[in-house]
C-alpha cells in the first residue's frame, strides 16, 4: 500500500473522504474489492436478484496509539460461518430507520457496545455476500471507555486490530476460492493468531483503496 500522507492524521482522512456518502452507494453495481466485472456477474447469478438488506459497523477505536478495528468472532456452534472473523451487523429491521441505526442496534446486541460511544463517519460501498445479503458498511469512530457484553449466542471473542496493520497490501495473501465451479482470487489477512477473510477482508481493502485514490 503507499503512504497514507502521516503529515495528515488517518482519521481526518476517512472523515474527508467518507463524509457526505449516503447508504447503499452505487446501487447497481454494489462493490466487492477484489472481484472483477466477470466475478461480480457470477455472484449475481448465486445471489437472489433482491437480496436481503444488511449492515455492519466496521468500528475504528481512536487509541491514542492509533486506530484499532474491533472485530468479532463468531460463534463456534452458529449454522453459517461458525468461528468465522466479522463486524457486528445482521438484516436490517422493519423498526430500523436505516443502515447505521441497524449497525448500532447489532453492535448493541451481538457485543453490547453502546452507540453513546460511537461518532458517524460515513458509508463505504455496498457489499454483496454469497449467503444472499447485500451488506452496508457503516463506519464510525469509537471512543474509548467503552465496556462489552458478549452475546455468547452469537459472538465467541472480540479483538482489536492496528488499521494501518490491515490497511497494508503486504499483509494481504492470496487464497483461490471456488464458488459454482468458478475459481476467484480473494484476499486473507492474517493477524497473529487470527485470520480475516470473506467479506470483512473485502470491506477492509476498499477502505484502503478509498484512502489511496483507487476507489472514487
Amino acid at each position: 500500500m503507499t503512504d497514507l500522507s502521516p503529515a495528515q492524521p488517518l482519521r481526518a482522512q476517512i472523515e474527508f473522504l467518507l463524509r457526505d456518502t449516503r447508504p447503499g452507494h452505487d446501487p447497481e453495481f454494489p462493490y466487492s474489492a477484489q472481484f472483477s466485472p466477470e466475478q461480480i456477474a457470477l455472484l449475481r447469478q448465486l445471489i437472489p436478484a433482491d437480496p436481503a438488506r444488511a449492515a455492519v459497523l466496521v468500528p475504528l477505536v481512536d487509541r491514542p496509539s492509533g486506530l484499532q478495528v474491533l472485530l468479532t468472532q463468531r460463534a463456534s456452534h452458529l449454522k453459517n460461518h461458525p468461528g468465522q472473523i466479522s463486524f457486528p451487523g445482521g438484516r436490517i429491521e422493519a423498526a430500523d430507520a436505516g443502515p447505521w441505526e441497524a449497525a448500532l442496534r447489532e453492535a448493541r446486541e451481538e457485543i453490547g457496545l453502546e452507540a453513546d460511544f460511537v461518532t458517524h463517519a460515513g458509508y463505504l460501498q455496498d457489499h454483496l455476500v454469497i449467503s444472499g445479503f447485500r451488506v452496508t458498511p457503516a463506519v464510525g469512530f469509537v471512543r474509548p471507555g467503552f465496556d462489552l457484553r458478549l452475546d455468547r449466542t452469537e459472538v465467541d471473542d472480540v479483538f482489536e486490530v492496528p488499521l494501518q496493520f490491515v490497511l497494508d497490501a503486504r499483509n494481504h495473501s492470496p487464497r483461490d476460492r471456488v464458488i459454482a465451479g468458478h475459481t476467484i482470487v480473494t484476499h486473507e489477512i492474517h493477524y497473529e493468531d487470527r485470520q480475516i477473510w470473506g467479506a470483512t477482508a473485502n470491506m477492509l481493502i476498499t477502505l484502503g483503496r478509498l484512502l489511496n485514490g483507487a476507489v472514487k
